[in-house]
C-alpha cells in the first residue's frame, strides 16, 4: 500500500467539494473539473482516491501498481491553483410565518391539566421536557404574564381549598398539627415540582419584571394569605405548639421533628415573630414566674440554683432543635427575668450565709455564674461585704475569743481566698471587697488586733512550737503579713513586736534566727527600713555582745578574777534599740556583784565613756540544786535566783524576811514566791497552803521535792506578760504618736507659715500613718501654742500663725 507524501496543506481545495466516496466501487468515477485531489484513511488500511486533470477519479486500492505510479507523477505537477470561494445568499420568507390562532389556550390547557394532576397527586400525562418547552413557548412569544397569572390563580384556588378543609378538624392538639404539617409539606412539593416545570417562566419574565414574585414566593405568600383568613387554623396551630413546647417543659416526651417543621413554616412564610413568638415568650414568662415562686418557697438555695442551670440549658437546646434563632436571646433573657432577676435577693438572703458557712465552692460558682448573667454580680459583692463584717465582728469584737482570733482571722482569710479563686473566678472587684472588710475588722478595736497579731506571731517564732517544718513556718509568716496589711496603727505592732522580740533574744528563745531575720525583710519590704531600724539593731546588740563575752573570758580580768564555780554571759544592749525596761533593784548574791563589776571594769577599759546600766529583771540563771532525793538544775530567773539562794543558810523564812534580804519590790517578790511555791515545779512549800502569797505566809524548802527529769524549768512570772506591761506598752505607743503629732504639725506650719484649721487638719490626716481623731489632734494644736510654736491670727481665730 503506498502514500501520499504531498503536504496535506498542498492538496486542500475551495469550498463547495462533493466528496461522492463510495466505498467497494471498482471503476473511476466522474469528478467535476477543477476540485483537488481527494483523499481519506481508515483504521485498518488507506483507501486513496485521487483526481486526475481529465476529471478521472481512480481506486487506487484496486488499481495497485499503477495506481502508485499515478500517484507519483501527481506529486511531481504542480497543485491547482485554489478556485474563488462562491457566496451563499439565504433570502428571507415571502410571507411571515403565524401561530396556531389557539396556540395560547391549547398551550394552557395542557399546563393546566399537568397542574392540577400536581395539586391532586396524580400522574402527570405529558413529560416534564414538554411541559417545559411549552412554558418556553408562551414566555417566547410574549404570554408570560397571562401564564403566571392563571398559575397564580390555580396555586390560590388549590391552598384556599386545602386551609378550608383544616377548619373543623380533630380538636387533639397533636393530630391537628400533624395535618397541618403534611398539609405544608405537601405544599412545598407541589411548589417546587411547578417551579421546575415552569422554570424558564421564573428566569425570565420574573427577573425582568418588577414587583413579581418568584413561582415559590408566590405559593409563600397565597399560603400566608388564606391561613391569616382561616383564623382558627392559624390558632389552633399556635395553641397546640405551645401546649407541645409546655408539655416537654413539665418533663413530657414530645415530637420535637413535628415542632421543627411547623416553626420553619412559621419563619417562611414572615409570620413568625408575630404569630407565634410574641405569644410564646409571653407564655414562658407565665410559666416560669409561677414556677420560680413555687420553687424558691420548696426547694433550697443550692437545688434551686442548679433547678435554674438546668432550665436555662434546656431552653438554649430548645432553640438549637426547633427554635428559630432569633428568639434564643429574649428566651433566655425572659427565662433568666422570671427565675433569677426577680428572686435575686431571696436567693441571697435565704443561702448566702449558708453556702459560705459551710464553703460549698460549687454551689458559690453556680451563684457568682448565674448572678453575673442578670447584672447582679453588684448584689453578690455586697452580700459578700456583709457577710464578712458580720463574721469578722464575732471574731474581733469577741474578748473571750482574743487567745484565737488571729488564728480565727487567717482561717477565715484563706477560705475567702480559695472562694474567691474558685467561685467568683478572680475578679477584682470581689478581691478589694475582701481587702476592705478585712481593713474594717481588723480596726474595730483600735489596738487590740495590732497586740494579738504580734503576739501571735511570738508564739510561732519561739522555741518549742514543734511539729511545724522551716516552710510552714515561712508559710504561715506569708498569711500573718496579709493581716499586717490591714491595720491601721502599725506603730502599736512595732512596740508590741519589738518587746516580745526582745525576750525570745535575749531568754534564747527564738526558734530559728533565719527565720526572725526573714520576717524583719518581709517588715521592712512592707514599711521601709525607717520601721525596722530599731529591730535590726538588736540583732546587731546580740552578734556584738557574742563577741564581747568570748573577749572577756580571754581576758586577764576574767582568768585571775572571777570566782569559780560561776559562768556567766552578758548581753549589752543599745537602749535606743531596746523597749524601755523599769529599773528593778535587788541585792544580788556576793558572787554575782563580783561577777558583775569585774566584766564592768573590763567593758568599760575597752569602750571608754559609756555607762552600763543593769537590768536585773531580764536575768536568769541555772542553780544546781542538792534535793534528799537527787540533784537537779533549776533554770529560774534571775529574782528566783536570788530568793532560792537564801535558803542556802536557813530552812524556814518569811516573806517579809525575803523582802528585806533581796530588796525586791513586793509586787514582784510575791509574783516570785508564787511560781516558787504554788506552781508546777515547788522548790519551796508555803505555810499555810493556797494559791495567793499573803504577808503572814512563811516558806520552807521542800525536802520532798522530786522530779523525772534531771534540768527542770520552773516558769518564772514575769516571763508572761502582764496587764501591767501591756497598758505600760501601750501607753507608751500613746505618747510617740502624740510626739509623731507634734513633729507633723510643726513641719507643716514651719513650710506653709500661715493655714487654716481645717486645712491643717487634712494634711495631718494624710501624713499620719494611725488612727486618730479630729479631737486629739486640736490638742495637740492647743499644746503647742500654749508652748509657743504656733498662734492663732489675730483677725480670724480659725487661722494659725508659725513662731520662728
Amino acid at each position: 500500500m503506498s502514500h501520499l507524501k504531498r503536504p496535506i496543506s498542498s492538496i486542500n481545495s475551495g469550498s463547495n467539494t462533493n466528496n461522492n466516496n463510495n466505498s467497494g466501487t471498482g471503476p473511476a468515477m466522474k469528478k467535476p473539473k477543477g476540485q483537488s485531489v481527494l483523499y481519506s484513511f481508515d483504521k485498518n488500511g488507506v483507501q486513496h482516491y485521487v483526481s486526475s486533470e481529465d476529471g478521472m477519479l481512480v481506486d487506487l486500492k484496486n488499481e495497485g501498481s499503477s495506481a502508485s505510479a499515478t500517484a507519483a507523477n501527481l506529486s511531481r505537477k504542480k497543485a491547482t491553483p485554489p478556485q474563488p470561494v462562491k457566496k451563499l445568499v439565504i433570502k428571507p420568507f415571502k410571507e411571515k410565518p403565524k401561530i396556531p390562532f389557539n396556540f395560547e389556550e391549547v398551550t394552557w390547557e395542557k399546563l393546566k391539566e399537568a397542574v392540577n394532576a400536581i395539586h391532586k397527586k396524580q400522574p402527570v400525562s405529558c413529560s416534564l421536557e414538554e411541559l417545559y418547552q411549552a412554558v418556553e413557548d408562551l414566555c417566547l412569544h410574549k404570554m408570560a404574564g397571562n401564564l403566571y397569572s392563571r398559575l397564580q390563580q390555580e396555586c390560590e384556588a388549590h391552598i384556599s381549598g386545602t386551609l378550608q378543609s383544616l377548619v373543623g378538624q380533630s380538636p387533639d392538639p397533636l393530630v391537628f398539627l400533624s395535618l397541618v404539617e403534611k398539609c405544608w409539606q405537601d405544599l412545598c412539593d407541589q411548589m417546587l415540582m411547578i417551579r421546575s416545570i415552569a422554570l424558564y417562566l421564573d428566569r425570565t419574565y420574573v427577573i425582568q419584571t418588577a414587583n413579581v414574585r418568584s413561582l415559590w414566593d408566590m405559593g409563600l405568600q397565597l399560603f400566608r394569605k388564606h391561613l391569616s383568613r382561616c383564623t382558627e387554623v392559624e390558632h389552633k396551630t399556635v395553641t397546640g405548639l405551645l401546649r407541645l413546647i409546655e408539655k416537654e417543659r413539665m418533663g413530657e416526651a414530645v415530637d420535637r421533628t413535628l415542632l421543627n417543621h411547623l416553626l420553619r413554616m412559621f419563619t417562611a412564610l414572615g409570620i413568625y415573630s408575630e404569630s407565634f413568638e410574641k405569644p410564646f415568650l409571653e407564655g414562658t414568662a407565665e410559666f416560669y414566674a409561677s414556677e420560680g415562686v413555687r420553687y424558691m418557697q420548696l426547694s433550697d438555695v443550692p437545688d434551686y440554683l442548679k433547678h435554674v442551670e438546668a432550665r436555662l440549658h434546656e431552653e438554649h437546646e430548645r432553640c438549637v432543635l426547633y427554635l428559630d434563632a432569633c428568639t434564643r436571646k429574649a428566651l433566655v433573657a425572659t427565662a433568666e427575668k422570671q427565675l433569677l432577676d426577680r428572686h435575686t435577693h431571696a436567693i441571697l438572703d435565704k443561702g448566702f450565709t449558708l453556702l459560705m458557712d459551710a464553703n460549698r465552692i460549687p454551689d458559690l460558682q453556680r451563684m457568682y455564674s448565674l448572678f453575673s448573667r442578670v447584672s447582679a454580680l453588684e448584689l453578690l459583692r455586697l452580700a459578700l461585704s456583709a457577710y464578712i463584717k458580720a463574721t469578722g465582728q464575732g471574731i474581733v469584737l469577741d474578748e473571750m475569743k482574743d487567745k484565737d482570733m488571729v488564728s480565727s482571722l487567717l482561717d477565715l482569710k484563706a477560705r475567702l481566698d480559695t472562694i474567691w479563686e474558685e467561685s467568683f473566678l478572680k475578679n477584682e472587684a470581689f478581691s478589694n471587697t475582701i481587702k476592705d472588710a478585712f481593713e474594717h475588722l481588723i480596726n474595730l478595736r483600735q489596738n487590740r488586733p495590732a497586740e494579738l497579731i504580734a503576739k501571735f506571731l511570738d508564739e510561732k517564732l519561739r522555741s518549742g512550737n514543734k511539729g511545724t517544718s522551716e516552710e510552714e513556718l515561712e508559710n504561715t509568716l506569708d498569711r500573718v503579713l496579709v493581716l499586717f496589711r490591714f491595720i491601721q496603727g502599725k506603730d502599736v505592732f512595732e512596740a508590741f513586736y519589738k518587746k516580745d522580740l526582745a525576750k525570745r533574744l535575749l531568754l534564747g528563745k527564738s526558734a530559728s534566727i533565719d527565720a526572725e531575720k526573714s520576717m524583719i525583710s518581709k517588715l521592712k519590704t512592707e514599711c521601709g527600713s525607717q520601721f525596722t531600724n530599731k529591730l535590726e539593731g538588736m540583732f546587731k546588740d546580740i552578734e556584738l555582745s557574742k563577741e564581747i563575752n568570748e573577749s572577756f573570758k580571754q581576758s586577764s580580768q576574767a582568768r585571775t578574777k572571777l570566782p569559780s564555780g560561776i559562768e556567766m554571759s552578758v548581753h549589752v544592749l543599745t537602749t535606743g534599740y531596746w523597749p524601755t525596761y523599769p529599773p528593778m533593784e535587788v541585792r544580788l548574791p556576793h558572787e554575782l556583784n563580783v561577777y558583775q563589776d569585774i566584766f564592768k571594769e573590763f567593758y568599760l577599759s575597752k569602750y571608754s565613756g559609756r555607762r552600763l546600766m543593769w537590768q536585773n529583771s531580764l536575768g536568769h540563771c541555772v542553780l544546781k540544786a542538792e534535793f534528799p532525793k537527787g540533784r537537779k538544775e533549776l533554770a529560774v530567773s534571775l529574782f528566783q535566783t536570788v530568793v532560792l539562794m537564801l535558803f542556802n543558810d536557813t530552812q524556814r523564812l518569811s516573806l517579809q524576811d525575803i523582802k528585806d534580804a533581796t530588796g525586791i519590790e513586793d509586787k514582784e517578790l510575791r509574783r516570785t514566791l508564787q511560781s516558787l511555791a504554788c506552781g508546777k515545779v515547788r522548790v519551796l512549800q508555803k505555810q499555810p497552803k493556797g494559791r495567793d502569797v499573803e504577808d503572814e505566809d512563811q516558806f520552807v524548802f521542800n525536802d520532798d521535792f522530786s522530779a523525772p527529769l534531771f534540768r527542770i524549768k520552773v516558769n518564772a512570772i514575769q516571763m508572761k506578760e502582764t496587764v501591767e506591761e501591756n497598758a505600760s506598752t501601750t501607753e507608751r505607743v500613746f505618747q510617740d504618736r502624740q510626739y509623731q503629732i507634734d513633729a507633723a504639725i510643726v513641719r507643716i506650719m514651719k513650710t506653709r507659715k500661715v493655714l487654716s484649721h481645717t486645712l491643717l487638719i487634712t494634711e495631718l490626716f494624710q501624713q499620719l500613718k494611725f488612727p486618730i481623731k479630729p479631737a486629739d489632734l486640736k490638742k495637740r494644736i492647743e499644746s503647742l501654742i500654749d508652748r509657743e510654736y504656733l498662734e492663732r491670727d489675730k483677725s480670724n481665730p480659725q487661722i494659725y500663725n508659725y513662731l520662728a
